[in-house]
């Protein structure tokens, strides 16, 4: 796996560097301190995930981020940072990034890292546990109006709690296919991009 890292604190990044690499899956392509590096980075060498901090001098890792998916929809970016404000984690997860854990959790970084690249959306526990309060409680979600049946309300359930598509198929006894294709569909119905979106939705929309 082909990585970036963007950090403003030199020290970090060469940290991180090091750590990572020895796993020994893991190579650390170029590393940047700053926004305007972090999208000349990714134009230049389209990592398959790209590590960054969202306050930086100059273009923060968010406005970044914004550029990188409009031109790269495809893109993965995984935020790690000190700061759990919960503007910055409702706009790195509406943008569509892969993930927003703490710098504080550093052991888990290179496993948050293989999971993006699997296709998971990564969430520290602290974010996970902040989401349900970002937006005010409304009425109870109108799964019906939305064309949701009962078995895709479980599995956009599963997916907002970060299940894989393997441990929902095992959970609802489904083939991991099955499980895909209904996502798919959910997606469809609620004009979604991907799996991260879905779940910032049921956390804001859904079970605010």
């Amino acid at each position: 796996m082909n990585i970036a890292v963007i950090d403003d604190d030199k020290l970090v990044s060469l940290s991180l560097k090091t750590i990572l690499e020895s796993t020994g899956k893991i190579t650390v392509d170029a590393m940047g301190s700053s926004g305007e590096d972090a999208v000349k980075i990714y134009r230049l060498h389209k990592p398959d995930v790209m590590l960054m901090d969202i306050r930086m001098d100059g273009m923060s890792g968010i406005e970044a981020g914004e550029i990188i998916l409009k031109e790269s929809p495809e893109a993965k970016i995984l935020y790690l940072t000190t700061f759990s404000d919960d503007e910055y984690i409702v706009k790195a997860l509406n943008m569509g990034a892969k993930g927003y854990i703490l710098k504080q959790d550093f052991e888990g970084i290179a496993p948050a890292l293989e999971a993006v690249m699997r296709g998971q959306s990564v969430f520290g526990d602290k974010i996970i546990n902040k989401l349900p309060r970002l937006i005010k409680a409304g009425e109870a979600y109108d799964y019906a109006g939305h064309g949701i049946n009962e078995k895709e309300k479980e599995i956009m359930e599963l997916v907002a709690a970060g299940l894989s598509n393997k441990e929902i198929a095992v959970r609802l006894f489904l083939g991991e296919g099955t499980v895909r294709n209904y996502i798919s569909a959910i997606l469809d119905k609620l004009d979604l991009r991907d799996r991260t979106q879905l779940a910032v939705y049921y956390y804001t929309e859904v079970k605010p």
